[in-house]
């Protein structure tokens, strides 16, 4: 029961916000009598209640930022995996036809392996971007869509997110041998009639892929933190709305 009128609580607070100090008051003690039904601490407060969804809304990226970051967190997700870039996948079964299969497959694995080396980088920016939340903006995320957060997140975080990402991206594609495969399917695509050089910004295709397969994990998340209030409660929650 009490988890069900959790945001209910949350929408009378914000509510009394806009309010006279008498009507304030009349709310006041209303919440005091909702606190003693439910079995809500006597300590509930507004600043109490944001400070549980920030550190909700900290554990759902953490959880995102993770999902992403392990072994496969892409390459293993069709729902985010980096698919080959347009001008590969035109000349993908000339490629194949020729006995480049493998290196197709090669390029294709590592850049989503570039993508999970980088993703750990942008938690910090989460957890910033949630410090410096305003009440406004908790508020518009509690009263928002099922992707509020997600969206919040991505206009606060997005354009520092591609400035951190395309140096660890183009490293990290170094490293995992992206830029070689690259540079080797490009070479042999040259030497096929018909074709054309594999023209195109690798750094940014690959930083943008992974971006966008970061916010689609962290707005899931959310979905579970909305959808599911149990399953996201920290010790902060349970202080605040301890029986």
């Amino acid at each position: 029961m009490l988890r069900h009128l959790v945001r209910p609580i949350f929408f009378i607070i914000m509510f009394s916000f806009m309010l006279s100090p008498v009507a304030r008051a009349g709310i006041s003690d209303f919440l005091k009598d909702i606190q003693k039904s439910v079995g809500v601490s006597e300590g509930l407060s507004e600043s109490k209640i944001i400070e549980g969804l920030k550190e909700a809304l900290e554990i759902g990226t953490s959880n995102a930022v993770k999902l992403v970051s392990k072994m496969d967190g892409y390459y293993g997700n069709p729902q985010i995996k980096i698919p080959l870039p347009d001008s590969v996948r035109k000349v993908e079964k000339a490629l194949r036809a020729v006995g480049y299969g493998s290196k197709v497959d090669a390029f294709e694995l590592s850049m989503n392996r570039a993508a999970e080396k980088a993703a750990p980088e942008a938690k910090a920016l989460f957890v910033d971007s949630i410090k410096q939340m305003s009440f406004e903006d908790a508020r518009k995320i509690l009263n928002g869509r099922d992707n509020e957060a997600t969206l919040y997140f991505e206009d606060k975080t997005r354009g520092k997110l591609t400035q951190i990402f395309e140096p660890i991206v183009h490293s990290s594609m170094s490293q995992v041998g992206v830029t070689r495969q690259y540079q080797a399917l490009d070479a042999k695509v040259r030497t096929i009639p018909f074709t054309e050089s594999l023209s195109f910004d690798l750094d940014k295709y690959v930083t943008d892929g992974a971006l966008d397969g970061l916010f689609l994990m962290l707005a899931k998340e959310e979905r579970k933190i909305r959808q599911d209030p149990a399953a996201r409660v920290t010790d902060l929650l349970k202080e605040v709305f301890s029986k």
